[in-house]
């Protein structure tokens, strides 16, 4: 991801961090729609899929919410395994967590940022955010397919999709 060293740092109290979050996107040359003054949508491309970004802003609560949907879907028979699947990935998550979409069964990252009591968001939170989202994503990502597709279970996924290969080919 492009260091935001440019952007700039003169924040006003109150300010939207969407505004933030786009220079963000603008920066790493995403295809992005700011939908509203509150909802912004943009598309990052991974290694295995590309990922679809939502970033939702409440003034009210001051807290802004963000998701990383996979380019993946899961059939309705095969849900109660990925649900499982997802409940495991999480004990292994530092910050925000993995659930699905239950009307297209989509697998996708969720993390809340609470913002109360700060002029906005720093650009270096939301770049931490973004790449955390699409590193987790990533490493999960095969054991999704491994329990989708490759009718494993979830704790054969993850053993299966978490090894760590040694050495160079």
């Amino acid at each position: 991801m492009p260091s935001l060293a440019h952007v700039e740092d003169d924040v006003t109290t109150g300010s939207n961090p969407l505004d933030l979050v786009e220079q963000v996107i603008v920066a790493n040359e995403w295809a992005f729609d700011r939908r509203s003054d509150s909802e912004l949508a943009a598309e990052a491309q991974g290694k295995w899929c590309d990922y679809g970004l939502y970033f939702c802003w409440s003034d009210e609560i001051s807290v802004m919410h963000f998701t990383a949907a996979f380019d993946m879907k899961a059939p309705v028979k095969q849900r109660g395994a990925l649900y499982e699947l997802l409940a495991k990935a999480n004990e292994r998550l530092w910050i925000g967590h993995f659930g699905m979409d239950e009307d297209t069964g989509m697998p996708v990252y969720r993390h809340a940022m609470l913002l109360r009591g700060t002029p906005t968001a720093a650009a270096e939170s939301i770049e931490d955010l973004i790449d955390i989202a699409i590193t987790e994503c990533e490493r999960f990502f095969p054991a999704f397919q491994f329990v989708l597709w490759g009718g494993k279970s979830a704790n054969e996924a993850l053993d299966a999709a978490m090894l760590e290969c040694a050495g160079e080919a």
